[in-house]
């Protein structure tokens, strides 16, 4: 059966060129690798481990393997995937040596943040110093944070784009800040670990949509997505009126692969993308996607006054430094992310 993100895939592939070869004979160690992030880096590496005959191995930590082979079995199911059970905290260190670290180890769908926020903060550290400690136990000298931009706190409603050396921050002593402050001491960790054996690269991810993405809990772009498949209208909870960004999932791969092998040590770099819209603006490209247009409800009216809140990177450091690209429109993101979940609704 041919993957239905072929077209994608193949796409990576290409867009990476030369850079795959550093992953030759590589043995990688990945938390995270079931989520969103996970999927797509598992889905890009093992194509282009099969088209190029890289010979490259990945060992994937999960709490629950079954779940994941439910979910993704031709991921689960592939030679060159090996999975090792236990919690980001304190799993134990699988032998052998490993060549690449990639950290993503954070489930997004528990929100523990806002029910359990000292689990979160204990989570988040104690994962990261406990990941950092096996890379350098197992003799990786590549090793990904996959941060994010919440790390400059709430962004100024005058700054349309945050670039990586603002100086804002979380509110320390605002609990509902603990995403950010966690994010930020895991970097912390990270640069106290960095070493001329160690190599941490940093990417500070913002917003993105496409194929794994859920549609059923917080994201509002999978929300409107869920909506209009069930024949709409589209529900926006708030006003509307704040400012975000969407990188498409196979940009977010190859930019994730690029800052692993690529990226300046403790040089933290954007990942997202840099053309904004309001969260009705989004809705409503959403319901244009569909035939006939899905209608879009808007639960209140904007306050008179109000500055616009804003979540939209500035990315010049990934484009400049690294080449990095958008290279997938919004529009066709959506279009593809849709196909691909009535693709698995009908099967």
């Amino acid at each position: 059966m041919r993957n239905p993100l072929a077209h994608d895939l193949d796409h990576v592939l290409a867009q990476m060129g030369r850079l795959w070869e550093d992953l030759r004979g590589a043995r990688l160690f990945i938390t995270g690798g079931t989520g969103f992030f996970g999927c797509w880096l598992l889905e890009t590496l093992l194509w282009a481990n099969d088209r190029l005959r890289l010979g490259a191995s990945l060992v994937v930590l999960t709490r629950n393997r079954g779940a994941f082979a439910a979910k993704a079995p031709h991921l689960a199911s592939d030679a060159a995937v090996a999975f090792h059970t236990g919690d980001v905290r304190t799993f134990e260190f699988p032998v052998g040596e490993f060549s690449h670290v990639v950290h993503a180890g954070m489930d997004a769908t528990t929100q523990l943040d806002r029910r359990d926020p000292r689990l979160m903060l204990e989570t988040m550290l104690g994962g990261t110093r406990h990941t950092l400690e096996f890379a350098r136990a197992c003799g990786a000298s590549r090793f990904l944070l996959a941060s994010s931009g919440s790390v400059y706190g709430r962004q100024r409603a005058d700054l349309a784009h945050v670039p990586e050396d603002y100086a804002g921050a979380p509110d320390a002593c605002d609990v509902r800040m603990v995403h950010g402050e966690g994010k930020r001491a895991s970097e912390m960790l990270c640069a106290v670990y960095a070493d001329s054996r160690l190599t941490p690269t940093v990417a500070r991810c913002f917003a993105f949509h496409g194929p794994y993405l859920p549609i059923d809990i917080h994201f509002a772009i999978g929300n409107f997505i869920r909506d209009a498949m069930q024949g709409g209208p589209i529900r926006v909870a708030g006003d509307g009126t704040p400012y975000r960004s969407y990188l498409y999932g196979a940009d977010l791969a190859a930019w994730l692969w690029t800052i692993l092998l690529r990226g300046e040590s403790m040089r933290p770099y954007n990942v997202g993308s840099d053309a904004a819209l309001t969260i009705e603006q989004l809705a409503r490209l959403v319901g244009a996607a569909f035939d006939p247009v899905v209608p879009v409800t808007v639960a209140r009216a904007p306050v008179p006054g109000a500055p616009p809140e804003r979540y939209v990177p500035a990315i010049t450091r990934a484009t400049n430094e690294l080449g990095l690209r958008v290279t997938v429109p919004l529009e066709d993101g959506i279009r593809r992310t849709v196909e691909w979940h009535t693709q698995r609704t009908e099967t």
